[in-house]
């Protein structure tokens, strides 16, 4: 058998050009640049030490890899797949464990499934268990909150609402409407610490109140502008404020369609009144417990999220003008929420759910949605 030493290496132009590149790139690792620079040297006649020699390793290594490239080309420069530790936990285990999650409880007596005592009755670690639970999305622990509304005209009330908000009547304009009631101007105790680069702002657990305001927003369903202002309260006196304040800023030849919640003061006799005076406006009521339909509520939502959350104000004055002053920002740029779903959508969604509800033993019986 010829010696490796006196059988020369001849690389393919295409060879040449991959390995070249291997010596170049930044974000290979070490060891392929090695490999490439060993058998390009020997490309170039350089014999097995002088190869060693200049790569700077042993000529057992430039051996080892002119062997490998002979027989396999470039393929026999990549790393032989390794055996690797055989997986400890079965399919069936698996299946077992997410089962045993779903749809059994702790002998423990304990509300849902931990994954310490998920581990103790399936035989696995806790931490299998926990990459077990994410692989599949469960959380025993966590519990959401829903409500399913009882409105007898609870589908009526999702198409008209869904519809507005899809294909809004022309020459009109849609407006989200509600209140965002007890926003508490909330001083801390002690002045809130800054951020820093291994640490989050800290703000002291107790507070002092200066009193409260509430917010009237109107959420431009087109644009994603709003028109917005305070009260000290939210009766049907100054609800009825706030449509005078919407029927200034909106131009008297659009047509309004408010969509609001079932709070007793948006239907009282004062605010039927001042509708008889003001026929450009119609109001469509989502159903009773169904304020996620209500788009403004998501507008509430980045205000809570964007300015109160954390914030701390010396009085009510100050907390109004500090709110105001992101409002105005954000009517400088405003962001529309979308909305995806049709009311199909949503009404055969719910309806799942009522079918679990009715399936489910520990939960009473339900009705057909809407009924």
């Amino acid at each position: 058998m010829a010696s490796p030493r006196t059988e020369p290496v001849y690389l393919t132009d295409e060879e040449r050009a991959v390995l070249e590149g291997w010596t170049r790139g930044r974000t290979l690792a070490a060891w392929r640049a090695r490999r490439a620079r060993i058998i390009l040297e020997l490309d170039g006649g350089a014999t097995i030490g002088r190869a060693a020699e200049l790569v700077g390793c042993s000529r057992t290594t430039v051996g080892k890899w002119r062997s490998r490239f002979a027989a396999d080309r470039l393929d026999g420069l990549e790393d032989a797949p390794r055996p690797g530790r055989p997986r400890a936990v079965t399919d069936e285990a698996v299946q077992a464990l997410v089962e045993r999650t779903l749809h059994s409880k702790p002998a423990n007596g304990d509300r849902a499934w931990s994954t310490r005592s998920a581990a103790q009755a399936s035989g696995m670690s806790q931490s299998m268990v926990s990459r077990v639970w994410r692989a599949f999305g469960l959380k025993p622990q966590a519990i959401d909150s829903w409500k399913l509304s009882t409105d007898p005209e609870f589908v009526d009330k999702v198409r008209d609402v869904v519809g507005l908000y899809m294909d809004p009547p022309a020459d009109a304009l849609v407006l989200a409407v509600d209140e965002k009631t007890q926003i508490q101007a909330l001083n801390r105790t002690a002045p809130i610490l800054p951020v820093l680069p291994t640490s989050p702002a800290k703000a002291s657990h107790d507070y002092v109140r200066h009193g409260s305001t509430s917010l009237f927003a109107a959420l431009d369903i087109a644009s994603g502008s709003v028109i917005a202002e305070h009260h000290a309260r939210h009766t049907a006196a100054q609800f009825i404020g706030f449509l005078t304040t919407i029927d200034k800023a909106v131009p008297q030849d659009l047509d309004l369609h408010l969509v609001l919640d079932n709070y007793a003061t948006h239907k009282t006799q004062k605010v039927h009144t001042w509708l008889l005076r003001h026929p450009r406006f119609h109001l469509h009521f989502t159903p009773t417990y169904s304020s996620w339909l209500n788009l403004v509520e998501r507008w509430f939502a980045e205000l809570t999220c964007r300015k109160l959350h954390g914030s701390a104000h010396r009085s009510v004055t100050e907390l109004k003008a500090d709110i105001q002053a992101w409002i105005n920002q954000w009517n400088a740029d405003p962001k529309p929420f979308i909305w995806t779903k049709t009311a199909d959508q949503i009404l055969s969604t719910l309806a799942a759910y009522c079918t679990i509800l009715n399936h489910t033993n520990d939960q009473p019986e339900t009705s057909d949605l809407g009924h």
